[in-house]
């Protein structure tokens, strides 16, 4: 990333991570007009939410804007998957924010976290409606973020972390 002349941390085309929304990418760099201020902003799109995000370049790293992970995170990551399962004895309620502020903070290991603790195997006991919808929302989250990584489609990536969640077993 060095060869460009700007102070800018992405340039156009790069994927990111956005913690909010996942993996986007980089569509372009604008200069907007705000209160009379000329403000740099990323044009980030998410073609899975069918959405467009402006973050300004300087308040990119505070607003948790990250490249994709590194291979060593990765790895990490589908080492968490095989791991036990840790589900804590409290309400369900507090172990649902939990597992939403972890798939919210953008972070791949804590996402793997969430889609270990909440995977049910084929003899397990059937989830609730929403252990599924954050199992689904956090799987979809690493899914999409492995895709991007490892240059394959969703649904590979999605079979990738089956396959190592069902080892696990």
């Amino acid at each position: 990333m060095s060869n460009k002349p700007t102070g800018l941390d992405f340039k156009v085309g790069d994927h990111v991570v956005y913690p909010a929304h996942g993996v986007g990418h980089v569509a372009g760099v604008e200069t907007q007009e705000v209160a009379g201020m000329s403000l740099e902003v990323y044009v980030i799109t998410f073609d899975h939410e069918k959405m467009t995000l402006r973050v300004p370049t300087k308040k990119a790293k505070t607003a948790g804007l990250r490249p994709l992970a590194a291979e060593d995170v990765v790895s990490k990551a589908l080492t968490t998957l095989k791991g036990r399962a840790r589900v804590k004895r409290t309400m369900w309620s507090r172990r649902a924010q939990e597992y939403e502020a972890k798939i919210n903070s953008g972070d791949l290991i804590s996402i793997a976290e969430v889609v270990r603790d909440l995977h049910r195997a084929e003899n397990q006991p059937e989830q609730s409606y929403s252990e599924r919808q954050l199992y689904e929302s956090a799987l979809d989250r690493m899914a999409r973020e492995v895709a991007a990584i490892e240059r394959i489609d969703r649904d590979a990536a999605v079979a990738m972390l089956t396959k190592s969640l069902t080892k696990a077993a």
